[in-house]
């Protein structure tokens, strides 16, 4: 296992190549340009009227809003996470922190991490890699981690990819399914698995589901590259060579929440990867997803101060609501009912 200075210097690399380098994804795009809505020039509505409170988990929120999980374990991180637990707050956001991992092998730096005192009202979520489960991680760690953030749920990230291009990687996926089950019949919080940027396909859903998974996270192809991240602070030529090649890799994130619907009308399902606005978080709900989570446009608000993270998560809730203003609909069930979002 790394040390714990490892993973904080790699938390830190993280933290600073997404803000200040070029990592998004080029080639793909989320695919929610494929759709479009159907405009309502006669709403039988008052705009005022309209109510976008939703439940997730059997959580109340006031907006479909994931603040998706992004960073942790160092002081910008920490100050990053308080401003976005602010916002959680105030608009009854969920809420997802970083790997914890480095909280882990240093419980000081847990205070990264721990929103709850900021945030005591909101719908927060716990993070680990699964891959963590084959390098010497249990149910201990993972009842560690909840109980650092008072979480409300514990999310299990899933990463080949990265790990393939992360120099000196974690990369021993094997038997992971089989311990993810064991982790959703022990813990008493629900367990979410998601992608970090690469997709979940319907087999892969349907095998999770199985196993006793609450929740999905897609996070398809269309945002952020892990392996662009990767292969930028790589320490030799095969890793930045392997990042290159494999930036755009993935299933693109409208994709995947058709795919994985298909299979599962019922899965509390989150739609991540390469959302930007309240537009496309209104087509992943029509789409038939029950929350839309944003790591990036959040990430980069919160770097530049509580109050542009405040604008952020005002603009995107006016976006959401005018979206169904201009569809004919007053809540976002009604949305998922109306069938006016087409594909183009």
């Amino acid at each position: 296992m790394n040390s714990f200075a490892d993973t904080q210097i790699r938390k830190a690399d993280h933290l600073r190549i997404c803000l200040d380098e070029q990592v998004q994804c080029r080639d793909v795009t989320n695919g929610l340009e494929h759709y479009r809505f159907v405009h309502n020039c006669l709403p039988d509505l008052d705009r005022d009227d309209i109510n976008l409170s939703t439940s997730f988990l059997g959580k109340k929120l006031g907006a479909p809003i994931l603040i998706s999980s992004m960073t942790g374990g160092t002081e910008i991180a920490k100050q990053i996470n308080q401003r976005l637990a602010t916002i959680a707050q105030h608009y009854k956001l969920a809420m997802g922190v970083g790997s914890q991992r480095v909280a882990v092998e240093n419980p000081q730096v847990a205070d990264t991490f721990a929103m709850r005192a900021i945030a005591p009202d909101a719908v927060l979520f716990a993070n680990l890699g699964a891959v963590q489960l084959n390098y010497r991680y249990g149910i201990d760690e993972c009842l560690r981690v909840i109980e650092q953030l008072e979480a409300d749920a514990l999310i299990l990230h899933l990463n080949p990819l990265q790990e393939c291009v992360q120099t000196k990687g974690d990369t021993n996926f094997r038997g992971l399914l089989e311990k993810i089950a064991g982790l959703c019949d022990k813990l008493s919080v629900p367990v979410i698995v998601k992608e970090v940027g690469n997709g979940i396909s319907a087999p892969i859903a349907q095998k999770l589901i199985a196993a006793g998974v609450a929740a999905i996270d897609v996070a398809g192809a269309g945002g952020t590259s892990w392996a662009k991240v990767e292969s930028e602070r790589a320490t030799d030529d095969k890793q930045r060579r392997l990042g290159a090649t494999f930036a755009d890799w993935g299933i693109p994130t409208a994709e995947c929440i058709v795919a994985v619907r298909s299979i599962s009308p019922d899965v509390p399902l989150i739609a991540s990867g390469g959302l930007r606005n309240g537009l496309e978080i209104a087509k992943t709900i029509a789409l038939g997803a029950d929350l839309a989570g944003l790591a990036f446009p959040f990430l980069q608000a919160a770097n530049e101060s509580e109050e542009a993270a405040h604008a952020l998560a005002d603009v995107l809730i006016a976006e959401i609501t005018t979206v169904l203003f201009c569809t004919g609909n007053a809540t976002l069930a009604d949305l998922k009912r109306s069938g006016t979002l087409k594909a183009v």
